[in-house]
C-alpha cells in the first residue's frame, strides 16, 4: 500500500497527460476549419506543446534535484491544469499557441519527476516494469478519448476536452499534495555549495556516451510516437477511410500499447534491456512498413495496434531504464535532459508530417519514412544496454 498510492497518483497524472495529447487531435478535424487553419498552421499548434515540454522537462528536472520531487510535480500539475482549459476560451489562433507552449512547460516538468519518483519508489529488479506501469496512464488516458468520440455525437464541442482536461488536474492536487511522499531524501538534496554542474552530471564519471545514447533512443522514438499521437487520424482518412472511423485507429493504436507496455518492462527488468528493446524495435520497423501499406480497414487498425504496442512499450521501458545511469542526486537532471532532448524528437515529429503532407506526400511515404527513424532508435539502445548502470 505504501508503494500502490504513490504509484497510482504518478499514473493520474500521466492519464491527464495522454488525454491532452489525443484531445487536441481529435479536436482538430473541428478547431482547425473554425481557426481557418492548414495543414503547416496545425502542425506548429501540435508542436508547440512540446517545445514547452522541452523546456519545463529541462527545468523541472533540474529544480528537482535541489528542491525535492514533490513541489516540482505539484507546480508542473497546476501549469498544465491551468493553461489547458485556457485552449477552451482561447479567441485567436495567436493565443492557442501561447497557452499550448506553457501548457507544455507543465507536462514537460511533470515527466521526469515522475520517472525519479518511479525509480526511487521501486527496487532494481522492477523498476522498468513500475516505470512501464507509471506511464501505462498515458495511452489510457490517450485511448480513452478516442473511445469517447465514439460515444460523443458528431457535432460534440471541442472546447469540453479542453475544459475536462484543465479542472481534472485542479482535482488531483490535493491528493498529489497529502498522498504522495517525498522521495528525494533531505540528506541528498544538493547544496549550494555541493551542487553538482549540469555538464558534471550529464558527462562526467564516464556517462557522457550512455547520455549520448539515451538522447539517440529517446529523440527518435518521441519523433515517431508524436508523428502517430497527433497525425494518425488525418493520415487515416488521406489512405481514403470513413472519418468515423479514424479515432478507431487512435484507440487501437494507444490501447494496445498498455499491454506492450506491461509485457517489455516486464521482460526489461527480467532479462535486461538488450534484446528486449533491440527486438521491439525491429518489430516496430515492420509494423511501419506494414501500416504504411495498408488499405484495408481491418489491416490498418491491427498494424495500428502492433506499433502502439511496440512503439509505447519500448518508450515506456526506457523510462524505467534511464534513470539507472544516473547516482540518485543527478536522477532528476539526467533523466530531464533525456526527457528534453526527446522532445525535440516530439517538435518535429508533427511538424515533418505537416510539411510532408503540405508538399504532396501521401500517407503511406509519411508512416514509412518513419521505418529508418525507428533503426537509428534500435542502434542506440542496443549499444546503450552495453553500459554499466548506477542501480
Amino acid at each position: 500500500m505504501k508503494i500502490i498510492i504513490p504509484i497510482a497518483l504518478c499514473m493520474a497524472v500521466a492519464v491527464l497527460e495522454g488525454f491532452d495529447i489525443q484531445a487536441m487531435g481529435v479536436a482538430m478535424p473541428r478547431l482547425g476549419p473554425e481557426f481557418g487553419l492548414d495543414a503547416g498552421a496545425k502542425g506548429w499548434l501540435f508542436s508547440v506543446n512540446n517545445i514547452g515540454m522541452v523546456l519545463g522537462a529541462a527545468v523541472g528536472g533540474w529544480l528537482a534535484d535541489r528542491t525535492g520531487r514533490r513541489p516540482v510535480l505539484l507546480c508542473a500539475v497546476a501549469t498544465f491544469g491551468l493553461f489547458t482549459y485556457w485552449v477552451s476560451i482561447a479567441g485567436s489562433y495567436d493565443a492557442l499557441v501561447a497557452v499550448r507552449f506553457l501548457a507544455g512547460l507543465g507536462f514537460g516538468a511533470a515527466l521526469p519527476n515522475m520517472m525519479a519518483i518511479a525509480a526511487e519508489l521501486s527496487s532494481p529488479a522492477r523498476r522498468a516494469f513500475t516505470a512501464s506501469l507509471v506511464f501505462c496512464g498515458l495511452p489510457i488516458g490517450g485511448g480513452t478519448v478516442a473511445l469517447l468520440t465514439q460515444v460523443f455525437p458528431p457535432d460534440f464541442d471541442w472546447r469540453m476536452w479542453f475544459i475536462a482536461g484543465g479542472v481534472l488536474p485542479m482535482v488531483l492536487l490535493p491528493g498529489l499534495r497529502w498522498l504522495l511522499p517525498e522521495t528525494l531524501a533531505r540528506a541528498q538534496r544538493q547544496a549550494p555549495k555541493d551542487r553538482t554542474p549540469t555538464w558534471e552530471a550529464l558527462f562526467g564519471g564516464g556517462r557522457t556516451l550512455p547520455t549520448l545514447l539515451l538522447w539517440l533512443t529517446f529523440l527518435p522514438t518521441l519523433l515517431i510516437l508524436y508523428l502517430m499521437l497527433n497525425w494518425l487520424p488525418t493520415l487515416v482518412v488521406a489512405k481514403g477511410l470513413d472519418r468515423a472511423i479514424a479515432p478507431q485507429a487512435s484507440l487501437a493504436f494507444n490501447w494496445a500499447s498498455v499491454a506492450g507496455a506491461l509485457l517489455i518492462g516486464w521482460l526489461v527488468d527480467r532479462f535486461g534491456p538488450r534484446w528486449p528493446l533491440t527486438l521491439a524495435y525491429a518489430g516496430l520497423i515492420a509494423s511501419l512498413v506494414a501500416l504504411g501499406a495498408a488499405s484495408d480497414h481491418t489491416m490498418i487498425i491491427a498494424y495500428s495496434g502492433i506499433a502502439g504496442f511496440l512503439l509505447l512499450g519500448a518508450n515506456y521501458a526506457l523510462y524505467g531504464v534511464a534513470p539507472s545511469y544516473y547516482p540518485a542526486t543527478m536522477r532528476g537532471t539526467g533523466s530531464g535532459a533525456s526527457v528534453g532532448v526527446g522532445r525535440i524528437g516530439s517538435i518535429l515529429g508533427p511538424l515533418a508530417a505537416g510539411f510532408m503532407l503540405s508538399g504532396g506526400q501521401s500517407a503511406v511515404h509519411v508512416v514509412q519514412y518513419m521505418a529508418p527513424v525507428a533503426a537509428v532508435a534500435g542502434i542506440a539502445v542496443c549499444a546503450l544496454s552495453f553500459f554499466r548502470r548506477e542501480h
